[in-house]
């Protein structure tokens, strides 16, 4: 990353290409702003690399037609100027003059005037031909949807009649929810603060403590953030305090904490006594900070939660939420960039890591307690056939029925992308026969 360059286009392709190479879209965004003393140029940077990461796979295939020469291994970052500049026509719809001179000049930024010429040929060009590109792109479901093949095949196999939904679900903007803090405020105290301060928002039904704004906001400026009133958090991922439904005394364990927006939920609901397990150490650091800033307190260990006998004391708990690590095919709206960095391999590795977390914890869970698996995923594999094969193996498991009325999945529910205004995510409880 060259620190002299300032044009938010050029950076973006230079984060646009470090994103395609394997960095996370949250971790590009982070190290490039800094770059950026213009709030607005931060919020542009934001909107490139999300539209640019979502809708790789559409314009990346789209220049391979529209260059006699391709870029993509000579010149990277100009390819992925070039993917930014469809996507400012085609996804974020500026204005077409602005837009190709706008990347015209990216080029220079970038210290590739030599290709400004073809920038603005190849963006002008596609502005002369876009009824014909965009119907033959949208004649291929993978560049039409922008998904890997992969990823619509097993759409199609475990979701047949709901894949169109999903892929659109994928590629819709996710609005920003609230959690409120009920030990700073009522749901509807909050909310009227919110509307006070010119911040439109509503209240969504089967979500008590939700609040889903109209616009995506810098959540920082809200109304007392600093002080913990809230903390932003999906709906979907809001339900998990509901379904382990822990009371006042209750020893729970949430065994993949981090970042720590369920550890959080649990403690506003009850005063519990909570272990917030992560195995790294860096993420169970922001739990404690997330924690800190809502005034809840909660012992933090750094540890394997399929390998108890490094941090379990032996005493056995009565709720455990395990939010385990999977796919996140169902937040792809929230982190396109999965899009481009999940390999179909990658699926039966986090089930076989799923089942040993399950088999893992499993004994430290008092008879007649509830462990509540969940995942952000929508494949069959990690869901639905997960907790069956879990069942089959112990015959003191038996599932709960306190589920969201989602769609079925097995002896659990899933929701997917975008339902109720919520992101994809699969929830199944299991309870230990006393």
């Amino acid at each position: 990353m060259s620190k002299h360059i300032t044009d938010a286009r050029a950076l973006a392709a230079q984060a646009l290409q470090a994103i395609v190479a394997g960095e996370s879209l949250r971790a590009a965004f982070a190290a490039f702003s800094t770059k950026l003393s213009d709030s607005r140029d931060r919020a542009l940077l934001s909107a490139l690399l999300h539209a640019g990461a979502r809708w790789w796979l559409r314009f990346d295939a789209a220049l391979d037609t529209l260059l006699t020469q391709p870029l993509r291994v000579r010149e990277p970052q100009v390819h992925a100027l070039l993917v930014l500049g469809l996507v400012q026509l085609e996804i974020l719809r500026l204005p077409a003059y602005a837009a190709v001179a706008a990347t015209v000049d990216a080029t220079r930024a970038l210290g590739r005037p030599k290709f400004a010429g073809l920038v603005n040929a190849v963006l002008r060009r596609w502005l002369r031909e876009t009824d014909a590109r965009n119907a033959q792109l949208d004649s291929d479901p993978a560049t039409r949807s922008a998904h890997p093949r992969w990823m619509l095949d097993a759409f199609a196999l475990d979701w047949p009649a709901q894949r169109e939904t999903i892929l659109a679900g994928n590629n819709a903007q996710a609005p920003l929810t609230l959690r409120v803090n009920r030990r700073r405020s009522t749901r509807a105290d909050y909310l009227q603060q919110l509307l006070d301060s010119g911040v439109a928002a509503s209240a969504p039904p089967g979500l008590p403590d939700a609040l889903m704004l109209e616009e995506s906001t810098d959540v920082t400026a809200l109304p007392g953030y600093a002080q913990g009133a809230f903390s932003v958090q999906d709906g979907a991922a809001q339900l998990s305090a509901d379904l382990l439904d822990a009371g006042d005394g209750a020893r729970v364990l949430d065994a993949c904490a981090a970042p720590g927006g369920k550890s959080a939920h649990i403690l506003e609901r009850a005063d519990v006594e909570l272990l917030a397990l992560d195995s790294d150490a860096r993420r169970l650091a922001r739990v404690g900070a997330n924690l800190q800033r809502l005034g809840l307190s909660a012992t933090l260990r750094q540890g394997d939660a399929a390998q108890p006998r490094d941090w379990w004391d032996g005493r056995p708990y009565d709720r455990i939420l395990l939010d385990a690590p999977c796919s996140a095919t169902g937040v792809i709206r929230r982190q396109p960039d999965i899009k481009l960095h999940r390999r179909a391999s990658d699926v039966g590795a986090l089930a076989a890591t799923q089942a040993r977390l399950l088999d893992a914890l499993w004994p430290l869970l008092k008879s007649g307690g509830r462990l509540v698996y969940a995942t952000c995923s929508l494949l069959a594999a990690e869901n639905s056939r997960q907790i069956e094969a879990f069942l089959a193996r112990h015959a003191d498991a038996s599932p709960g029925d306190f589920l969201p009325a989602w769609h079925a999945a097995g002896v659990g529910r899933q929701n997917l992308p975008g339902e109720g205004g919520m992101d994809g995510f699969f929830y199944a409880i299991v309870e230990k026969r006393a």
